[in-house]
C-alpha cells in the first residue's frame, strides 16, 4: 500500500477511530473538525490539525469526510472545492442518492472526483477496522484509493455512479432498524409473559428469529439497561426518512419501513434527538408496562 498524504474532516465518533486506523496505517493526516477537543488525540498521534476545510483541501489531493447530515456534507464540500490541492473527495456519511449526486456534480465541476463511500457497521467497527464499506464512483479511482480504504473495513464496490452506494447503506440501516423495532415488540410480549429475557433471547438466537438485534443490541445494550450502542435516534430517523424517501421516488412500496419509522419518530419525541437508539424498545415497554430485563 502506497503511503500517502490524507486529509479527513469530521472526526466525532465514527471519523475518529478511522482516522486513527489510517494514522496507524502509515499515512500522514491532516484533520479539521469544529470540535478540537474531537482533533487533540489524533494530534497526539502525528496528525496535522487544519484551521478549516479549505486548510485541508489545500494539504492533501484526497481528503476523506464524515459527517452528520446532508446538509453539512454539502456545506464542506463547497468549502473543499476552494482547496488548491484536492483530487478526490471521499464521502462516509450517510446522505442520501440524491445528495451524492448533487456533491458529484457540482465537484466535478472544479475537477474533483467524488467516491460515495458510506459505512456500517459502528463505533466499534471503526476501531477494529471491520467496517462494511460500500463505494460508488468511477472504477480507475476507486481501484487506486482500495488499499486505503480496506484500512478502515471490508470494501464493496457497488458501482459507477454516486448515489448508488447510498442506497445499499440506506437499505441496510433499514433492515437494521426494522430488526430492532419488531424485537422490542417480541420481547415486550415474553416480558408481558413472565419470560426471563435472558432466556428468550438465547432461545431466539439459537432459531430462525434471530437477526443482529437479538445477537447484539439487546444482550449488549437493552436487558442490561444501559442503552449506550453509541448512535444517536435522531441520525437513525434521519437515515430512515431518506431511505422511505429514495423508495417513494423508485416507486417501491414500503408498508412496514413506513410503521418503523413511525415507531422511531415516537422514540426520539420521547427521548430526543441524542438518545440511543436502543431505546427506541421504551415506548413499546411503557405502552405494555412491562421493562426487558
Amino acid at each position: 500500500m502506497v503511503k500517502e498524504l490524507i486529509g479527513f474532516v469530521g472526526v466525532g465518533r465514527m471519523g475518529s477511530p478511522m482516522a486513527r486506523r489510517l494514522i496507524e496505517a502509515g499515512h500522514a493526516l491532516t484533520v479539521f473538525d469544529t470540535n478540537e477537543a474531537a482533533v487533540a488525540p489524533l494530534v497526539a498521534l502525528g496528525a496535522v490539525q487544519a484551521r478549516s476545510v479549505a486548510q485541508v483541501a489545500s494539504a492533501a489531493e484526497t481528503v476523506f469526510v464524515s459527517l452528520p447530515t446532508p446538509d453539512v456534507v454539502q456545506s464542506v464540500a463547497a468549502a473543499a472545492a476552494t482547496g488548491n490541492r484536492i483530487r478526490t473527495f471521499i464521502d462516509l456519511s450517510t446522505t442520501g442518492p440524491r445528495v451524492a449526486e448533487a456533491v458529484a456534480t457540482s465537484l466535478a465541476a472544479s475537477g474533483i472526483t467524488v467516491i460515495d463511500c458510506p459505512v456500517s457497521g459502528g463505533v466499534a467497527g471503526a476501531e477494529k477496522g471491520t467496517l462494511a464499506v460500500m463505494a460508488a464512483g468511477p472504477r480507475d479511482v476507486f481501484e487506486r484509493l482500495k488499499p486505503t480504504l480496506d484500512v478502515i473495513g471490508k470494501v464493496f464496490f457497488v458501482g459507477e455512479r454516486a448515489g448508488q452506494a447510498q442506497v445499499v447503506k440506506l437499505v441496510n440501516n433499514l433492515l437494521s432498524v426494522t430488526a430492532l423495532a419488531i424485537t422490542s415488540e417480541g420481547m415486550a410480549i415474553g416480558a408481558k409473559a413472565g419470560v426471563d429475557a435472558r432466556v428468550m433471547i438465547d432461545a431466539i438466537n439459537a432459531g430462525s428469529g434471530r437477526n443482529s438485534a437479538t445477537q447484539d443490541k439487546f444482550p449488549r445494550n437493552v436487558i442490561p439497561r444501559t442503552f449506550d450502542m453509541g448512535f444517536a435516534i435522531g441520525l437513525s430517523y434521519k437515515d430512515i426518512r431518506l431511505c422511505l424517501e429514495e423508495a417513494e421516488r423508485l416507486g417501491v412500496p414500503t408498508i412496514v419501513g413506513n410503521a418503523v419509522k413511525q415507531l422511531l419518530g415516537i422514540a426520539k419525541a420521547i427521548g430526543g434527538h441524542d438518545a440511543d437508539l436502543t431505546t427506541i424498545v421504551k415506548p413499546v415497554e411503557a405502552w405494555a408496562g412491562v421493562e426487558v430485563k
